[in-house]
């Protein structure tokens, strides 16, 4: 078993790479995608007839080219997009909301779509009934600001 190995090199750059995928897939992080890419280029090296020392160089090498440049700019552009591609809890931001019992800095509820979520104001008390923004989501509570009138229904 290890004498195969010892000569086939590549079937462990190519198990590194589906190892990585299948992180990568319950992770998406796409940090495991790029040593999965790293174990590519090793693979490659080894076809290329690479010692296995060259190969290791080759993986780290490539793996934090791709960690350092290509993870930021493909993070970069996943998070950036119109509002109907946000997704969960960040599609919530920026929306408005109706208070369904008074909302101070301790607590409150809000009404944001057809859900009822717990709620924190960033300014003072807020009465039932007002409209506000969702400036962020921290866990399963809204952070509130009151709306304008041009920004109401």
């Amino acid at each position: 078993m290890f004498d195969w190995l010892g000569s086939n090199w590549w079937a462990l750059w190519l198990t590194v790479f589906l190892a990585c995928a299948v992180i990568e897939m319950l992770t998406l992080d796409l940090f495991f995608i790029m040593l999965g890419g790293g174990s590519l280029a090793a693979l490659v090296a080894d076809f290329a007839g690479a010692d296995l020392w060259l190969q290791v160089v080759v993986f780290c090498v490539v793996s934090l080219l791709m960690i350092g440049l290509v993870r930021p700019v493909a993070l970069r552009h996943l998070k950036k997009g119109p509002t109907e591609q946000r997704t969960n809890v960040d599609r919530l931001i920026g929306e408005t909301a109706l208070v369904m019992e008074s909302v101070s800095a301790t607590g409150g509820l809000v009404k944001i779509g057809g859900d009822v979520w717990s709620a924190r104001s960033t300014v003072g008390v807020l009465g039932a009934g007002e409209h506000v923004i969702v400036t962020r989501i921290e866990g399963a509570t809204a952070i509130v600001t009151p709306a304008t009138q041009e920004s109401q229904p």
